[in-house]
């Protein structure tokens, strides 16, 4: 089990749902992930660089037959750890809030 560690560079919303996303594949199309949350390339790209210069994620765009080369978007081992640990965070805070008494 990873440890919990909360990550400034994962927790930005954008970011966390992009991270997300990548954990549950080998490897996703840019256009694929830019079309599930919804943005513009250029916003997706401003938040992948900021992820990648982490380690967390790496781009490839393969040179293809044809017509425009596609990028592809991979979740690094350590952008994984990452995730995990930043997870388990968010569900120790979730878990301790609950536990809470009620303020009155």
């Amino acid at each position: 089990m990873t440890a919990p560690a909360f990550d400034e560079t994962i927790h930005a919303p954008l970011r966390l749902k992009a991270c997300v996303q990548l954990s549950t594949v080998q490897q996703m199309a840019f256009s694929a992930l830019r079309d599930d949350l919804r943005v513009a390339d250029s916003v997706l790209s401003k938040h992948l660089k900021t992820l990648a210069e982490a380690g967390y994620v790496t781009l490839d765009r393969p040179t293809g037959q044809g017509g425009r080369p596609r990028t592809w978007v991979s979740l690094t081992k350590e952008g994984r750890r990452a995730l995990a640990g930043h997870l388990a965070a968010l569900e120790e805070m979730v878990t301790a809030t609950r536990a809470a008494p009620p303020v009155t």
